[in-house]
């Protein structure tokens, strides 16, 4: 793993890149409003698919290199992404995401940023509670082959909760997985099955619907 400073119109950012040694495609993560990019799903996919041919950049937005606890705007979020994607210059199919807050900038920035897919996880329906107050015009408005991977008991919009009608938008589901992808401990699968499904649903995805489709093209 290597590390690197992102300049941005709001402050430094900071990558951590895990490369493959022969990878066919690079992953491009930002993190949510909590834990920065030691979230467990963003650290299972770092950990898992470079060793099965997919570089994995987990990008830190400037607030939290500064030690901020509180998120910064939208605008500021994607500005970032913006410059952690404009230092890849990556030679094999780019896919962008991130989780929750990470995963809406996402959406924003795919078409923008000429990706070939966006990896939505957990990603924020609603705010807890307030399902009027909708951000799906986001997620449909992506552009790009998308796949979200959403826990069964997420606060911030169930599975059920999405439309099925988004034609470049598959679902993935982590049994009894929250908001965090934390389970029961009596629940359907373990902490360890449930990262194990994130990362599977995120490699079989990209292999077949990004790569694939890049191939055809």
């Amino acid at each position: 793993m290597s590390e690197s400073r992102v300049p941005t119109p709001h402050g430094d950012g900071r990558s951590h890149t895990f490369r493959a040694r022969r990878p066919f495609a690079t992953l491009l993560l930002s993190h949510g409003a909590g834990l920065g990019v030691g979230s467990r799903d963003l650290q299972a996919i770092a950990r898992d698919l470079p060793r099965n041919g997919i570089t994995v950049v987990l990008f830190d937005q400037p607030w939290v290199v500064a030690g901020r606890t509180v998120a910064t705007p939208p605008r500021t979020l994607d500005a970032g992404l913006r410059a952690a994607a404009a230092r890849l210059r990556p030679t094999t199919p780019l896919v962008v995401g991130g989780r929750s807050a990470g995963a809406r900038s996402a959406t924003r920035c795919a078409t923008g940023l000429g990706a070939a897919g966006c990896l939505a996880l957990a990603f924020p329906l609603h705010p807890p509670g307030h399902p009027e107050k909708s951000r799906l015009d986001e997620l449909a408005g992506s552009g790009v082959r998308t796949l979200v991977v959403q826990g069964e008991r997420d606060p911030f919009g169930g599975p059920e909760e999405f439309p099925g009608d988004l034609d470049h938008v598959a679902m993935s589901v982590v049994p009894g997985g929250d908001h965090g992808f934390a389970v029961p401990k009596r629940g359907p699968v373990t902490q360890d099955e449930a990262m194990g499904i994130v990362v599977e649903a995120t490699l079989e995805w990209i292999v077949r619907e990004v790569v694939g489709e890049s191939a055809d093209r």
